[in-house]
């Protein structure tokens, strides 16, 4: 007893019975809709799984919101909500596109380039807001939002001005292929395509989608994440301000060029998937009718995480999943595609009330204690 009372005490447990609870839900609205449950499932994990190509598409997909996950999961642990990833994310994208576009250098150069720019982007945007809770104590979640908007419209103008806009279209110039993504430069060169040729799974997986280097940006980004917040100083000075701040400056650490730091970071890494969609994926920016959702969802993939950089791996890999192989729910068997969002809040709703799983432990396992007296 008192073992399976510490499982159920782990985060890890609690996450796991969301994504049950998750899935249930969407169980009782298929059947309550005239749906079978069991073939949407099966639908669409065939959707996920079935394919080399659809895996690979899932982990394009999850790659950005991995890493805003961890831009996050990383303001979290130093008691900082980042709802401004989405606008850094923007900023990240934006700042790599048009570097893309007037820079002409070797492509040894021009893709780190890129990548540096959009990450120095997403940190700079991300900076401002640390500075105004720190200067002038306004709450990140204002500046977030309207650094949001400030992002979303700064787009629209690039987008639009003679300098970048492609005629006859809605969106950008590409970039330079120098700064397209290794491998994408790679399968497009003749020993490229030859090897491809010759592997025909590889050919699928590569060949066929836009899978780049990003996941592994994503991965080392979690793990250098966790590094630095569990085995740095920098990282005690964060997670103790976030922790308890009057302890924090009464320990003499700075208060104000934490924050700062912190959100300067958090930025970095929205801006770097902001950098990575550029060079490996769109190659351009389009005009946007609205958020890309980016940002938003990787608050998702923290929450799911539990805040976790390296969590945010998974939740990403199992977001991205749910979303991509969702649409082959609509086009298989009719169900409406809408189930998958609502799945997806239902386990992040689940996963905010998690914490309330240890306090039901205690209170029942005292109960069965004494019942056993």
């Amino acid at each position: 007893m008192d073992r399976l009372n510490k499982i159920l005490k782990k985060q890890i447990t609690a996450t796991f019975i969301a994504i049950f609870f998750g899935f249930l839900v969407a169980t009782v609205i298929l059947a309550v809709a005239g749906y079978n449950p069991f073939e949407a499932f099966a639908v669409l994990f065939k959707g996920i799984f079935s394919r080399p190509k659809y895996m690979a598409n899932v982990i394009i997909k999850a790659t950005p919101i991995i890493l805003t996950g961890v831009s996050v999961a990383f303001a979290f642990k130093v008691g900082l909500f980042n709802i401004g990833a989405e606008g850094q994310f923007i900023i990240g994208t934006v700042a790599a596109a048009m570097a893309g576009i007037l820079l002409d250098l070797p492509a040894v150069l021009q893709f780190p380039l890129l990548i540096l720019i959009g990450m120095a982007a997403g940190a700079l945007y991300g900076a401002i807001i640390g500075f105004l809770k720190a200067k002038y104590g306004i709450h990140e979640v204002i500046t977030g939002i309207m650094l949001n908007w400030i992002a979303f419209y700064f787009c629209n103008y690039i987008v639009n001005t003679h300098t970048f806009h492609q005629d006859n279209s809605t969106g950008s110039k590409n970039i330079r292929e120098a700064g397209f993504d290794i491998i994408y430069n790679w399968k497009k060169s003749a020993g490229g395509k030859s090897f491809l040729k010759e592997n025909p799974t590889l050919m699928e997986i590569i060949g066929k989608t836009d899978l780049n280097i990003g996941i592994i940006f994503a991965i080392a980004a979690a793990i250098i994440i966790t590094i630095v917040l569990n085995k740095t100083t920098k990282g005690f000075q964060l997670r103790a301000v976030g922790f308890n701040k009057d302890a924090a400056e009464f320990a003499g650490i700075n208060i104000k060029k934490n924050m700062i730091h912190a959100m300067l970071i958090a930025g970095a890494l929205s801006g770097l998937a902001g950098a990575l969609m550029v060079t490996g994926i769109s190659h351009k920016l389009s005009t946007l009718g609205t958020f890309e959702n980016y940002g938003f969802n990787g608050l998702s993939i923290s929450l799911i995480a539990t805040n976790s950089p390296i969590g945010c791996i998974f939740a990403g890999l199992l977001f991205a999943g749910l979303l991509y192989g969702g649409g082959s729910i609509q086009s298989e068997i009719g169900a409406p595609s809408e189930i998958i969002n609502i799945m997806i809040g239902t386990i992040v709703f689940f996963v905010a009330l998690s914490r309330f799983i240890p306090v039901l432990v205690d209170k029942y396992g005292r109960r069965g204690g004494k019942h056993v007296k």
